[in-house]
C-alpha cells in the first residue's frame, strides 16, 4: 500500500509542478505549497482506509491518533522549495514503524520515475533492482552531500562544517531533498551525507535505505541516533569514521 500512496502522491505533484498552486509560509523562509496539503492528504485517506487503527505522523498536519504497532511517518513533499520554484527535485517519502523500529521505507521521485524500496532485513532496492553503496574508501575521493536548516544558528553552524569538509573531499552538493539525498548515499550515487535539523519525516524512509544497502547511520559523533533527533550522517561505512573526525573536529 506504502507503493500505491507514493505512486499516486507523485504523479499529482508532478502534474501540477509549474501550475498555479498557492504557496504560504511556515516562517521566515519555509515553505508550504497547496499541493504538500494535498498529497498528504491522498496519503494518510489511503493509510486509514486501509488501516484505520494504525498511528500516523505526517509532515503538515501532525499525528493521527491510532491504537496499533504500526506508525506511518509521513514527507507528502520532500524538496517544497524546489518545488515552489520549478526546480525538479522532490520526491514523496514513506516509513512505516512496526513497535518502534523501522520496517518499511518508501521514496518517489516522479520526475526521474525512480522508485526506492525498503524492507527491514530483505535490502534496498531502485526500480526493482537491489542496490548497494558505494565503495569509496577515501574521504579526498568521495563525492558527499548536505542540507541546511532554515534557521540562522543552523546555518551558520552547517556553513562552518561545508567550509571544513569541502577541503578534504573531491565536492559537496546540495540539492534539497534529504530523503533523495539518503536515498542516492544508498545507491553509491553519493558515498557520504550530513544534516542538521532534520525531521524524523525528512529521514524515516532515506535511513532504513541506506542500512539495508549496506551503508552506516549514526549521530555525527558517530554515536547511535533515532531519526528522532535531530542530526544525523550516514555513509558507506567506508568513509564514516573520517567524516566522523571532521564533523567533530571542533567539539
Amino acid at each position: 500500500m506504502a507503493k500505491e500512496a507514493a505512486l499516486e502522491a507523485g504523479q499529482m505533484l508532478l502534474s501540477h509542478l509549474r501550475t498555479d498552486f498557492q504557496i504560504s509560509k511556515k516562517g521566515r523562509i519555509n515553505l508550504v505549497t497547496e499541493m504538500d496539503l494535498k498529497a498528504e492528504k491522498l496519503i494518510v485517506d489511503r493509510i486509514r482506509l486501509d488501516f484505520p487503527d494504525h498511528e500516523i505522523l505526517a509532515e503538515e498536519r501532525g499525528t493521527h491518533a491510532g491504537s496499533g504497532p504500526c506508525k506511518w511517518i509521513v514527507d507528502p513533499l520532500d524538496g517544497t522549495t524546489n518545488y515552489a520554484h520549478g526546480y525538479q527535485f522532490f520526491c514523496v517519502s514513506i516509513a512505516v514503524e512496526l513497535e518502534g523500529q523501522l520496517a518499511v521505507g518508501v521514496v518517489y521521485d516522479p520526475v526521474t520515475k525512480e522508485f526506492f524500496s525498503a524492507r527491514k532485513g530483505a535490502g534496498a532496492t531502485l526500480n526493482g533492482q537491489l542496490i548497494q553503496v558505494s565503495t569509496e574508501d577515501v574521504l579526498v575521493d568521495s563525492l558527499l552531500c548536505t542540507g541546511f536548516s532554515y534557521q540562522k544558528t543552523e546555518i551558520q553552524r552547517n556553513l562552518e562544517l561545508f567550509d571544513r569538509i569541502i577541503l578534504q573531499c573531491r565536492a559537496i552538493r546540495r540539492d534539497g531533498s534529504a530523503a533523495l539525498d539518503l536515498c542516492y548515499v544508498a545507491c553509491g550515487r553519493f558515498d557520504g551525507f550530513w544534516e542538521l535539523s532534520l525531521n524524523c519525516w525528512d529521514v524515516a524512509a532515506g535511513r532504513l535505505m541506506v542500512e539495508e544497502a549496506g551503508g552506516c547511520v549514526t549521530a555525527f559523533d558517530g554515536s547511535h541516533c533515532t531519526i528522532y533527533e535531530r542530526e544525523l550522517l550516514a555513509s558507506n561505512g567506508k568513509i564514516h569514521s573520517a567524516m566522523v573526525e571532521q564533523l567533530t573536529a571542533d567539539s
